[in-house]
C-alpha cells in the first residue's frame, strides 16, 4: 500500500515478526511469522552438571534455544539444539535453575516456554582405595554435599557377579576377597529425594597371596651361598627373599634368586613377600638353613710342594664326634649343627708321610633355638614364657612382635614373664639364645598367645517390664567373645549370658537394689569385672486397692502398702473424666466423681529415688445418682405421695422413707417410677424425707441427703412448706387448703 513517510504503523498483530522497507515514495510490508512456543513435558537430571529437557516440536522450526537460570539469578545461559530432548550443561551440582525453550526459524525465536523448574543431582563419591590385607579393600572418601545415602558395587575382574552395599558411613570394608585379584568398585550417592547422583568407577588389586617357599639350597661357588626357590604367587609381580640376619635378593619374573655371599658356620631362616600395586603380601612361612663350614689348608707353603700329594682334614665336635676328609684340593666341606664347638686339624700327605705338625682351629656355631617353650597366662595382661635350656646359649632374649620386638627380657635363666600387655590380644613371643661368640640365633620360631579378654563397660540399663531389665554394654573384644551380666542383690543373685551388646535380666523382684557387673569370658581365660553400676527395680504394687464412695462426688480409696515404695499416685479415670491424688499415705481422698459411672483404677509406686511401677486393679463403679427435685404432696384419700427427678436413665429401684414425730414410713418405687405414695395415719406431721437409689446388690446409696416438709391436716388453711435438713424455720399454720 501507499503510506506517506510520516505515517505510523498501526494495528500490528501480537508475536508476529514485521521487516520495514522504506522507498523514497513508498514504503513496502513483508511479514514473515517466529513458529509457535513449544512447552515442556519434563526436566530431569542424571549427572550432576547437566538437565536434559524433553519438549514438544513445533512445525516449521529449524532448531530450539534451551535457557536455563539459576534461581539465585547469578547464571544464564542458552543452548541451541536440533530437536528434542535437550540437554544444558555445565550446571552445578544438586542447584535449582528455571528451564524453557523457544523455537527458531528464519523470522527469528518463538517466545519462551512457560518455565519448569529443576534441580541437578549431587555428585559421585571420590572414592580412594587400598588393600590393608590380601583379603580386603578398603574404601574410603570425603561426604559429598547434599548426600545422605551411598550405594557401593564392587565386581570382580572378569566376573559377572555383584554385591551391592547401601551406607550412610564415608568408609567401606569389603572382606573375603581373593587374593591378588582386580575390584572394580561403583559409587553412587543419593540426595533427600531419593534421586540417584553421579556414580564414579574405580579399580583396586588386593595384595597377593603368601608365597610358598618350596627349597633353600646351599651353594659351594667361590662364596658361600643360597638359592631360595618358591611358587609364584597370583596377582604378584615382585618377589624379595629375606634372610633372618637381613641378607636379601629380588626376582620380578623368575621363581628363586640367590643371596651371596653368607657366613659359614650359620643357622638362618628365609621367608620370601611378594608385591604388587597394592603392597606387599605377608611373608611367607620361615624355613631354616644351615650353612656348613670350610676346613681350609693352613699352610700355604706346603702348597707349592711339588711333592705333596694329598690332605687328611679332621674335624671334632667337642661331644668327642669325630669326623675325617681325604682330599687334593685346598677345602674339605663338613656338616655342621648348631650350639657345638668344632676342632679342626688339616695334615698334608706325600710319599713320605704326613707332616709332623699342624695347627689345631676351633669353631663354635650358633646356640639352637630352645624346645618346649611354653606360654601360660598368669594374670589377664601378663604372660609367662618357659623353655628348657639349650646348648651353647649364654644368654636368651625375650621379644613379642606387637611390642616392635622390645626385648622384655634378657636374662640367663630359661623363663621370663611379659607383663603390662593389652588385653584381648594374641602375642607372638620368640626365645632367642645367643652366645658370645656366634651372637643370636634369629630362626627360632615364635609362639603364640592370647591375653584374657578386655573387661566390658555397663552403658545402660532399660525396664522392659516390672520384673525384666536389658542391660546395654560395650564389648571391646573380638566376635564370639561371651559375656556375663551379674546382678547382686542381698538376698539373690541373677545373670544373663549374651554375644552382642545386651541381654536381659529376668523374674527380678520389685524394691530391690542390686550391683551390675559384666565380665567377659574366652577360651584364652576370665576378663576382670567391668565396673559396676546399681540397678534399683520398681517399688512394688499394693496387694489390693480398694474404693469406697463416701458422697455422690468423692470416694475414699485405700491401698495395702509397696514394698520399696514412698509415695503412691492413684488414678480413677472415665470417659467423663478422671480423679488423681498423689500421696505418702496409703489412703486418698478424692473427689471430682460423677455418679452412674464406671471409672478404671490405677495406681503408680514411687520410690524414694523416682522409680515408678505401674499398678492396675479392678474397675470401680460410682452408685447411682441420688434423685433431685424431691416434692411431697398430701393425696385427697389421705396418702402422701413423695415425687422425684433423677439425673440419666432411672435404671434401679428407688426406696422412700418419711421419718415424722409420730410415724415413720417406707415405700419401694420400681425402676421406672418417678413417685411413691404413702398411707398416712397421723396428719399434721413434719416428715425428713430421704429418697435413694437401689444398687443391684439390694443396698440402697447411704449418702442422699434428706429434705424436711410439713404436711398439714385437710382441711386447714396452712401450706404445705419445704425446707433442706439443718435449716432453722418457723411457721404458722393459717386456715386455708392446700
Amino acid at each position: 500500500d501507499n503510506i506517506h513517510k510520516d505515517t505510523c504503523l498501526t494495528f500490528l498483530q501480537c508475536n508476529l515478526l514485521y521487516f520495514v522497507i522504506y522507498h523514497t515514495d513508498f514504503a513496502s510490508i513483508i511479514c514473515s511469522p517466529a513458529p509457535d512456543v513449544p512447552s515442556i513435558a519434563q526436566a530431569y537430571s542424571k549427572h550432576s552438571d547437566s538437565i536434559t529437557v524433553e519438549f514438544t516440536t513445533v512445525s516449521g522450526a529449524s532448531s530450539y534455544l534451551l535457557r536455563a537460570e539459576s534461581k539465585t539469578g547469578n547464571f544464564f545461559s542458552e543452548m541451541v539444539v536440533s530437536s528434542s530432548p535437550g540437554t544444558v550443561v555445565q550446571l552445578q551440582p544438586y542447584t535449582d535453575y528455571r528451564l524453557s525453550v523457544m523455537s527458531v526459524n528464519s523470522g527469528g525465536r518463538s517466545q519462551p516456554s512457560y518455565p519448569i523448574e529443576a534441580r541437578t543431582v549431587v555428585m559421585a563419591p571420590k572414592l580412594n582405595t587400598t588393600s590393608p590385607d590380601n583379603g580386603t579393600i578398603l574404601v574410603t572418601w570425603t561426604p559429598v554435599e547434599n548426600a545422605v545415602l551411598y550405594t557401593l558395587c564392587i565386581i570382580r575382574e572378569g566376573s559377572m557377579s555383584r554385591n551391592k552395599l547401601n551406607t550412610t558411613d564415608t568408609i567401606v570394608r569389603f572382606g573375603g576377597l581373593e587374593a591378588g585379584t582386580t575390584y572394580c568398585i561403583k559409587g553412587t550417592a543419593w540426595d533427600a529425594a531419593g534421586r540417584a547422583g553421579d556414580d564414579l568407577t574405580i579399580c583396586q588389586i588386593t595384595r597377593p597371596p603368601s608365597p610358598d617357599v618350596t627349597y633353600v639350597e646351599v651353594t659351594q661357588g667361590r662364596s658361600l651361598g643360597i638359592a631360595v626357590y618358591w611358587m609364584s604367587a597370583q596377582g604378584a609381580d615382585t618377589y624379595v627373599a629375606w634372610t633372618t640376619n637381613r641378607q636379601n635378593c629380588t626376582s620380578t619374573v623368575s621363581g628363586y634368586c640367590f643371596i651371596t655371599p653368607v657366613e659359614c658356620g650359620q643357622n638362618h631362616s628365609v621367608s620370601v613377600t611378594a608385591y604388587n600395586d597394592a603392597g606387599p603380601s605377608s611373608p611367607s612361612k620361615p624355613q631354616t638353613y644351615i650353612t656348613c663350614g670350610y676346613i681350609t689348608q693352613p699352610e700355604p707353603h706346603t702348597t707349592y710342594n711339588p711333592t705333596l700329594e694329598y690332605y687328611m682334614a679332621f674335624i671334632k665336635r667337642d661331644d668327642g664326634t669325630e669326623n675325617s676328609c681325604n682330599t687334593t684340593k685346598t677345602t674339605c666341606p663338613f656338616s655342621c649343627m648348631c650350639g657345638y664347638t668344632y676342632l679342626t686339624t688339616v695334615f698334608p700327605y706325600n710319599e713320605a708321610g704326613s707332616s709332623p705338625y699342624s695347627n689345631v682351629r676351633n669353631y663354635t656355631t650358633i646356640p639352637c633355638c630352645p624346645q618346649g617353650v611354653s606360654i601360660n597366662l598368669v594374670s589377664t595382661e601378663t604372660l609367662e614364657i618357659n623353655w628348657s635350656p639349650v646348648k651353647g646359649a649364654e644368654l636368651y632374649e625375650t621379644t613379642a612382635a606387637e611390642t616392635n620386638d622390645v626385648i622384655h627380657c634378657n636374662d640367663t635363666a630359661p623363663v621370663c614373664a611379659l607383663s603390662d600387655l593389652r588385653c584381648n590380644t594374641a602375642y607372638t613371643v620368640t626365645v632367642t639364645p645367643c652366645s658370645e661368640l656366634r651372637g643370636c640365633n634369629r630362626t627360632c620360631t615364635p609362639q603364640t598367645h592370647e591375653t584374657a579378654p578386655c573387661a566390658p563397660e555397663i552403658v545402660n540399663m532399660t525396664q522392659t517390664n516390672n520384673s525384666t531389665y536389658r542391660v546395654h554394654f560395650l564389648t571391646p573384644n573380638t566376635p564370639n567373645t561371651n559375656y556375663t551380666i551379674t546382678a547382686i542383690g542381698r538376698y539373690d543373685t541373677h545373670s544373663c549370658q549374651s554375644r552382642n551388646g545386651s541381654c536381659e535380666l529376668t523374674q527380678l523382684p520389685c524394691g530391690s537394689t542390686y550391683e551390675v557387673m559384666a565380665v567377659a569370658m574366652t577360651t584364652v581365660g576370665r576378663s576382670l569385672p567391668g565396673y559396676s553400676k546399681p540397678l534399683e527395680t520398681g517399688p512394688c504394687c499394693p496387694m489390693y486397692v480398694n474404693v469406697t464412695q463416701v458422697t455422690q462426688a468423692m470416694t475414699n480409696v485405700t491401698w495395702s502398702p509397696g514394698s520399696g515404695a514412698r509415695s503412691y499416685i492413684t488414678t480413677l479415670m472415665s470417659p467423663r473424666g478422671k480423679a488423681k491424688c498423689h500421696t505418702l499415705d496409703t489412703h486418698c481422698l478424692m473427689g471430682c466423681i460423677t455418679c452412674g459411672t464406671n471409672y478404671s483404677v490405677n495406681l503408680e509406686s514411687i520410690s524414694s529415688t523416682g522409680h515408678k511401677s505401674e499398678c492396675k486393679y479392678r474397675g470401680f463403679s460410682s452408685s447411682a445418682c441420688c434423685p433431685t427435685s424431691v416434692k411431697l404432696y398430701r393425696r385427697a384419700n389421705n396418702s402422701l405421695r413423695v415425687y422425684w427427678s433423677s439425673l440419666g436413665p432411672q435404671l434401679q429401684n428407688h426406696t422412700v422413707q418419711l421419718y415424722g414425730t409420730a410415724a415413720n414410713y417406707t415405700c419401694i418405687a420400681a425402676a421406672d417410677s418417678k413417685y411413691c405414695d404413702i398411707q398416712e395415719e397421723t396428719c399434721g406431721d413434719v416428715y425428713r424425707v430421704v429418697a435413694a437409689p437401689v444398687g443391684q446388690n439390694g443396698i440402697k446409696v447411704s449418702f442422699c441427703q434428706p429434705r424436711t416438709y410439713s404436711v398439714p391436716c385437710p382441711g386447714g388453711n396452712a401450706a404445705m412448706g419445704k425446707y433442706p435438713l439443718n435449716f432453722t424455720f418457723c411457721f404458722a399454720v393459717v386456715k386455708g387448703i392446700v
